[in-house]
């Protein structure tokens, strides 16, 4: 069964994935509000020298695999839809405060309880139209990240999103679809999009304030107050090369 026919079940079956979706059981929160990318064309402020740890505790033990199944050591702790037709990645879950948190291959951030093996939210992280317009590919292969109260996600469904880290309500989406990790400065996110653009996103209000064409697609790197994509140095305030 093609990834297609799973979501235009989804479609059909509720007219869009409302509360309780059929592909994971529980409460869903809609989390996309449609629209096209605005840029502000605005300055980003000074920022420190550093970049936070979003990947959540250290020495993490849980696993992943494509099956969107979630494992310690040799033991399944949960496992999500399995979808035939996934986009190969390296996602693992990030431990925080006693709950992993991931995202599979069917569009979804979850939180699970890893004592209890129940999810405990989910959010759909993908543009709402992608399911009545057929879209196949909603996989989020780039690792989520946890700051405070809050986790950030994006996926190939057209969605970089904050979402609420108790609840799994959205804070904010914009409309960047995400092939690699990115990495997060003070209050801002530097996102590599598969339209080969670097963004940056105001993480307070979901604000992207520049964006400049990229010849790679990998994470990037913040540097001597650069932020390095590939070969490419570029500047944090205001997006341009400077080599």
């Amino acid at each position: 069964m093609k990834k297609i026919f799973a979501f235009l079940i989804c479609a059909v079956a509720i007219s869009g994935c409302a509360e309780h979706d059929p592909i994971l059981p529980g409460v869903r929160q809609n989390i996309f509000d449609d629209g096209g990318v605005k840029i502000e064309n605005t300055d980003v402020p000074t920022l420190s020298n550093t970049y936070k740890n979003i990947s959540g505790d250290s020495g993490c033990k849980y696993t992943q695999d494509l099956s969107n199944t979630i494992w310690s050591g040799d033991k399944k702790i949960y496992s999500g839809f399995v979808m035939t037709d996934t986009v190969k990645s390296e996602q693992s879950p990030i431990c925080d405060g006693g709950f992993l948190y991931t995202g599979f291959s069917t569009g979804e951030i979850v939180k699970i309880n890893p004592q209890t093996k129940n999810m405990v939210w989910s959010a759909d992280v993908y543009r709402q139209s992608n399911l009545t317009g057929g879209a196949s590919v909603v996989d989020i292969i780039a690792h989520v990240g946890v700051d405070k109260n809050f986790v950030y996600g994006g996926g190939l469904g057209d969605a970089f999103c904050k979402l609420n880290k108790y609840s799994g309500e959205k804070i904010w989406c914009v409309n960047i679809s995400v092939p690699v990790d990115f990495i997060m400065v003070d209050d801002f996110a530097f996102v590599v999009g598969t339209d080969n653009n670097l963004y940056a996103v105001n993480t307070k209000n979901g604000k992207i304030y520049w964006k400049t064409e990229i010849k790679k697609q990998v994470k990037p790197i913040y540097e001597n107050n650069l932020i390095i994509v590939g070969n490419q140095h570029i500047n944090y305030k205001n997006g341009k090369l400077v080599k």
